[in-house]
């Protein structure tokens, strides 16, 4: 595989470590590697990055750029991050080619899954 010029890690603001680790392994099953305790590193999420303490958060309506995950079962993974602490911000919609929504993180960082199934 080529990585050259590819993106390779994506960086995320969090106001709480602690918290957005649980909220992770809880909703998707991810494992962390911490490096001190102001940063975290997830690995083979589909794309490798970490969370870093910051007193903002990552969304749309202030420029930020939207993670969006992938799902084969829409419903099913909305009630996981719901029963995670997650919180839906924008509903399922429909869009060419499939449907997404919305939903922030217990720290606030917006993020997107979608289906086309």
């Amino acid at each position: 595989m080529n990585i050259h010029e590819k993106i390779n890690y994506v960086e995320l603001p969090s106001k709480n470590i602690k918290v957005t680790k649980a909220f992770f392994e809880k909703a998707f099953g991810w494992t962390f590697t911490d490096y001190g305790p102001d940063y975290a590193a997830f690995e083979n999420q589909g794309l490798d990055g970490g969370f870093f303490t910051s007193d903002l958060s990552s969304s749309t309506h202030n420029g930020s750029a939207l993670v969006v995950f992938y799902s084969n079962m829409l419903g099913e993974t909305q009630t996981k991050i719901e029963q995670a602490g997650g919180t839906i911000i924008q509903e399922t919609f429909t869009f060419p080619g499939g449907k997404r929504f919305h939903f922030a993180d217990p720290n606030g960082n917006e993020y997107a899954v979608w289906s086309d199934k």
